[in-house]
């Protein structure tokens, strides 16, 4: 089928590839490209119906009336990732998950690159798969990232798919958390019986995604042989698709971590500074709580930002059992609501930038180091960097130039 008018919808990372590929491509040749972006019309969305294809970026919601009634009416709709899995006849490893599925890719990366496998790592981790469409062939292997944003218009599902840790996330984006798990299942519902979906056995909920697939199940407990929970999935995937075993643990020994997930980014006296400004949901700070508190000392946090209609209780769950977090400083659009949540468990403080709050929990953490022998102050945020940030990537490397001004 040729298409004579096709828009981009949302011009970012990937409406960007999406533009590149599909102005070398013969398929799309003859159809005029529309860039349609709020950036350069705030009516942008009204033109969709106008179009006989249209591709979406991930940050268009999917489940918008007028993206409705356009399939409905016969537009067509598409995206990067879509395009990606219709171009490319190797094998795609899909990850999903409400946590680590960025450190989970990248661990089955490095492990296959090891074991002299020709593999590519692209998706929501930051690059768009298209961009590496011409490097492929047909026993290249390809990890991709996939966020509930890129799954939920998915129609075919990935040779090997990977579903970690899945609890109540994006809800400012998504009408619900069934919507969340409706976009989640696209990465097991078009499997075939030559496929593989691995998850965790002790979730109840990845078992249920696993099970709308044809594809093989094979389950693992959160932790296999002492190792890390990321790290044991991704030694349990490379060791069925027949890695070195020894070249695994290696690898795995060397991992140093990824930028902005609970990365130790400076030290002044017994104060150390940890970057984790990827925690963008109340579960994934709790869990930086819980892995700082087996480590000894007090614990200063750092959180708050655009709010994404969540719930902050695993937080307070967390700040309470672990015992040890002495102070929260609270900065952002949704400081207010985590207080309301908090304020039973620990002493609050209010700043009004990232930057104040880096200086408040320094002169905070060295009050509390007089008295106790180590003192972490960790930027943890629970909540989306949109109010403040352009992402979490430079929420995080402004956290680490204020924490190298400190004195």
């Amino acid at each position: 089928m040729k298409y004579k008018k096709i828009a981009i919808l949302g011009y970012g990372t990937e409406g960007k590839s999406v533009h590149r590929f599909l102005k070398k491509s013969s398929k799309f040749k003859g159809g005029k490209i529309t860039i349609l972006d709020k950036k350069r019309d705030r009516d942008y969305l009204k033109h969709i119906p106008e179009f006989d294809l249209v591709f979406r970026s991930p940050g268009i919601r999917y489940e918008q009336p007028i993206i409705r009634r356009a399939i409905k009416n016969g537009v067509e709709f598409s995206s990067a990732v879509k395009l990606f899995f219709d171009e490319f006849k190797g094998i795609i490893i899909g990850v999903t998950g409400s946590k680590g599925k960025g450190t989970t890719a990248t661990f089955i990366y490095h492990i296959l690159k090891a074991c002299d496998e020709d593999v590519y790592l692209a998706g929501n981790i930051g690059k768009s798969p298209l961009d590496i469409l011409p490097k492929l062939k047909k026993t290249s292997v390809v990890i991709l990232e996939l966020s509930s944003f890129q799954l939920q218009d998915l129609h075919k599902s990935p040779r090997i798919a990977v579903v970690l840790d899945v609890f109540p996330e994006h809800l400012d984006y998504h009408k619900n958390f069934q919507e969340y798990i409706e976009a989640k299942k696209n990465i097991a519902v078009h499997q075939k019986r030559r496929d593989t979906i691995f998850y965790f056995r002790d979730n109840k909920l990845l078992k249920k995604i696993a099970r709308f697939g044809k594809g093989k199940k094979i389950s693992i407990p959160g932790k296999t042989l002492g190792l890390r929970k990321n790290a044991a999935m991704a030694a349990t995937i490379t060791s069925y698709l027949g890695c070195d075993p020894e070249k695994t643990f290696v690898t795995i020994r060397r991992f140093r971590g990824m930028k902005h997930r609970l990365e130790t980014v400076g030290k002044i006296g017994n104060i150390l500074f940890y970057n984790d400004s990827a925690s963008t949901n109340p579960h994934t700070a709790a869990m930086a709580i819980f892995t700082l508190s087996r480590k000894p000392g007090s614990t200063i946090l750092i959180a708050g930002g655009k709010d994404k209609g969540l719930n902050y209780a695993p937080l307070r769950r967390a700040i309470k059992e672990s015992k040890h977090v002495d102070c929260v400083i609270l900065f952002g659009e949704n400081k207010r609501k985590i207080r309301k949540t908090l304020s039973s468990v620990t002493k609050i403080k209010y700043a009004k930038n990232l930057r104040a709050a880096t200086s408040e929990a320094y002169d905070t953490a060295k009050k509390i180091g007089k008295s106790s022998p180590i003192v972490k102050i960790i930027l943890s945020p629970g909540a989306a960097s949109f109010d403040m940030f352009r992402d979490y990537k430079e929420r995080g490397e402004k956290f680490r130039v204020f924490v190298k001004k400190l004195k």
